[in-house]
């Protein structure tokens, strides 16, 4: 079976930044729906028509990948805001931080804790990968084809390299 929209495609890969640096390894597969939200549109385009067995090599710029990064998704909050189990590389989802967090922080934005001071917190929206070039190595393992409740949620389920459409929060971000 080909991989074509409404299938579910089991990958393995190895990522590695432009200097060839590992930054993911996957030996076990991972299913993602092909046509909804569980993957970069530069990624499903290059898997588009391959088969099970097919490997696929991919060189990925920031903006095809995810995304540049943003100095507006850095936030300063007040260590005050925050209980005391708060550590460096947590992530909070924004519409779970505390009463009296800035509320231009968009909603649909996984933050990341990267720096913690006694009289504030450093919290990232950028995702992890921002700003990074990426080369792909990716190993079709199985294609099949997807169940209805999967063609519902448009998601085989896993959020590696899901996309978060568009909303009130601005411009689409990518966990």
């Amino acid at each position: 079976m080909e991989v074509m929209k409404k299938t579910v495609v089991a990958l393995t890969w190895t990522m590695k930044d432009s200097l060839g640096e590992l930054l993911d390894q996957l030996d076990e597969p991972i299913e993602f729906y092909v046509g909804g939200d569980d993957l970069l549109p530069s990624i499903e385009q290059a898997l588009l028509g391959k088969r099970a067995g097919d490997g696929v090599q991919l060189y990925l710029e920031p903006e095809h990948g995810f995304g540049d990064y943003d100095e507006q998704l850095v936030f300063l909050e007040s260590r005050a805001l925050f209980q005391q189990g708060l550590e460096e590389g947590m992530v909070i989802e924004s519409s779970a931080l505390p009463k009296g967090a800035r509320s231009q922080i968009g909603r649909d934005l996984l933050l990341t804790v990267t720096e913690i001071y006694p009289e504030h917190v450093v919290l990232d929206g950028n995702h992890p990968l921002a700003g990074i070039a990426l080369q792909l190595d990716m190993k079709i393992r199985k294609v099949r084809p997807s169940t209805p409740e999967e063609q519902r949620r448009r998601s085989a389920g896993v959020g590696f390299f899901r996309t978060i459409p568009e909303g009130p929060a601005g411009p689409t971000t990518v966990h």
